[in-house]
């Protein structure tokens, strides 16, 4: 039987799926490949709901998670994710406000304080690189000079406070594989299953569901947040903000090619000007007997000028829709350095619009 359910690679979705604790220790488990006993939410969450940046969405964790002494140990979860491709710089600056944050500090009997363990998870709606597989782990080591392993008196606090692992996910390379528990339960973000009329919803089948309570609960969450109003308004104003987002960055780059392309004839013309003033500076002394030819010239100068007359107003048109598109990123909440960086417009107009 298919299920239709809400599409988690939207930011209201994902955060109303994370809001249920129990589906997040059964997301968190499976990605970390260990048991989790308990997980709560960061005093500080650094979700996207004010659309501060372009669909990068943050939240943080704390979990309680089962070390290879049968302890357990809180490590801290930075999970964000993002359906359009972004700067490393977005994800490394979030990850420097975690190692700044104080809150992430405690205290033990050999040093005043040290970070918690800290573990990256980075669910991407595009593809990184050439890079095949679906899911990645990058986990540090420690060498020695020589190249050597190094694993006496490791994990150390020291060490853990300065470096950190991260699971990269590739949603697009799913496809439909549940090869085993944590691709079972990142199949609901697979955007194959997407409803050919409305990508706002997912068409699931239910028959790898059954008898698994924890993917029960995950659809079931999701079934109900494609149910919600409020959910489903804000999927269409999420989906309203990138879609005239895409225009005007679309509208931005046809002009700078249209603008490329006269530049270059321009330049041509110029050049062919250039080259016919050498002439007539040999010719001098033969200008009478060319006067045909500098008529001729100067018509094809009088039409350059009207090319670059067209040019200065294709150029004006350009500023003034770059101008409309910053004025509409600013009304919609993005940071005047973010819309600088897009519209290629400097700060100091942006600020002033």
């Amino acid at each position: 039987m298919i299920i239709s359910v809400a599409n988690p690679i939207y930011d209201t979705v994902f955060k109303y799926l994370l809001e249920d604790e129990r589906i997040v220790k059964t997301l968190i488990s499976a990605l970390l490949q260990r048991d989790v006993k308990s997980v709560e939410l960061r005093k500080h969450e650094y979700s996207n709901v004010n659309r501060d940046d372009i669909s990068l969405f943050r939240i943080d964790f704390g979990a309680q998670v089962l070390q290879d002494d049968g302890s357990y140990k809180l490590v801290l979860i930075e999970l964000q994710k993002t359906w359009l491709e972004s700067e490393p710089l977005r994800f490394r600056q979030y990850l420097g406000t975690q190692y700044s944050n104080e809150g992430n500090m405690v205290k033990d009997d050999k040093w005043k304080n040290h970070g918690i363990p800290m573990v990256a998870v980075y669910l991407l709606g595009h593809r990184v690189g050439s890079i095949e597989e679906p899911i990645l782990y990058v986990r540090h080591q420690a060498f020695d000079y020589d190249g050597k392993p190094v694993t006496k008196g490791l994990p150390d606090p020291f060490v853990e406070s300065l470096v950190h692992d991260s699971i990269i996910v590739q949603l697009p390379l799913l496809h439909g594989r549940k090869n085993n528990r944590l691709e079972k339960i990142l199949s609901v973000f697979d955007q194959t299953n997407k409803d050919a009329h409305n990508a706002q919803m997912l068409n699931i089948e239910d028959n790898y569901l059954e008898g698994d309570t924890e993917m029960e609960r995950i659809v079931r969450r999701l079934g109900a947040a494609g149910a919600s109003a409020k959910v489903r308004r804000e999927m269409n104003i999420e989906e309203e903000y990138f879609h005239e987002l895409d225009k005007s960055v679309a509208a931005a780059k046809e002009k700078d090619k249209q603008i490329q392309e006269l530049d270059i004839e321009v330049s041509q013309k110029i050049l062919q000007i250039s080259e016919m003033d050498a002439q007539i500076d040999e010719m001098g002394s033969q200008i009478n007997e060319m006067g045909s030819q500098i008529n001729e010239m100067g018509s094809q100068i009088n039409k350059m000028d009207a090319q670059i007359n067209e040019k200065d107003a294709q150029i004006n048109e350009k500023n003034q829709a770059l101008v409309a598109s910053a004025r509409a990123l600013k009304k919609a909440g993005l940071s005047i350095e973010d819309i600088a960086k897009m519209t290629t417009l400097p700060i100091e107009i942006v600020n002033g619009l």
